[in-house]
């Protein structure tokens, strides 16, 4: 396990591999940063207007990103500041006051997917919802009722979905049946309860052979679970809150984790690093976002 050097963030978010860039790009939520690790293990961020809580390569340069209004494409320039345009923001009363955009991803077919979460998570509102983007622009809510949206990924042939509630309310993943020529997910279903397990499933990926990597947030862990729901492993890490993860690098075999600063005292050397792993499989490429 390899820290990426230099780098703390306060709520590390949403890495994603950019292939074309042989580079890594992440997020600092609340510091408005966005920190991108090249191939040379050089990092450097850029700071934006609203909090970032999730991005995605676009296909001819650039992220996209969720922020706190909306969908924002990002310009990364020579200078500190990225240049950001509103793409879309949500019909009037969907994203209301105290909430922002969280996890994100790209399906395989390029459509990014993000959700809201109402940021007091003291206050346990299950305000969130899940929104799709792309050509057409973004989508009325495709799931509501959720407290604190995470965990977005879809299986090697794209035809399952995952979307996890971190919330200490709910700490379940759920699986549904995907049309990828529409984009549309059907007969959800749990797939993992971590009420049974340890931790609340935050972000996650899904590695070549189909198996569902969920950071187990305030467990300090990794917990992978097969395609039919079976927990099969578990990576224990140096901080207590991992955070997101995703598969990458040259053989996509690296994995990049993200982590949370927890205020213990106990997490304050590894709390809110960066980590590169090699856990033995490899991963798929994310789809850059083609809208």
């Amino acid at each position: 396990m390899e820290r990426v050097s230099g780098v703390q963030c306060t709520v590390g978010e949403s890495p994603a591999w950019d292939a074309a860039q042989q580079a890594w790009f992440w997020v600092d939520i609340p510091a408005k940063r966005i920190w991108r690790l090249d191939a040379a293990g050089v990092s450097r961020y850029w700071e934006v207007p609203q909090m970032a809580a999730c991005i995605a390569p676009r296909s001819g340069g650039g992220l996209i990103a969720g922020m706190e209004t909306g969908m924002f494409s990002v310009a990364l320039g020579e200078g500190r500041e990225a240049e950001t345009t509103l793409l879309a923001s949500p019909a009037a009363g969907e994203l209301g006051e105290g909430m922002r955009f969280n996890d994100g991803r790209t399906d395989r077919q390029g459509r990014f997917w993000s959700g809201t979460m109402f940021m007091d998570m003291s206050a346990g509102k299950d305000a969130g919802k899940l929104y799709r983007y792309d050509a057409r622009g973004l989508s009325s809510p495709v799931v509501e009722g959720l407290f604190t949206q995470n965990g977005l990924s879809w299986s090697p042939d794209g035809r399952t979905m995952y979307l996890s509630d971190s919330h200490p309310k709910s700490r379940k993943v759920w699986a549904f049946d995907y049309d990828t020529e529409t984009g549309t997910p059907t007969r959800r279903r749990e797939f993992a309860d971590l009420a049974q397990h340890v931790g609340r499933p935050d972000g996650a990926v899904v590695d070549a052979d189909g198996c569902y990597w969920s950071c187990a947030n305030d467990a300090g862990c990794l917990l992978r679970f097969t395609p039919d729901g079976r927990l099969d492993r578990k990576l224990d890490l140096p901080f207590a809150k991992p955070s997101m993860c995703t598969f990458g690098g040259a053989d996509l075999r690296t994995l990049l984790v993200t982590s949370i600063v927890s205020g213990k005292a106990e997490d304050a050397e590894w709390g809110g690093a960066v980590v590169l792993l090699r856990p033995g499989v490899q991963g798929l490429a994310d789809s850059p976002f083609n809208g």
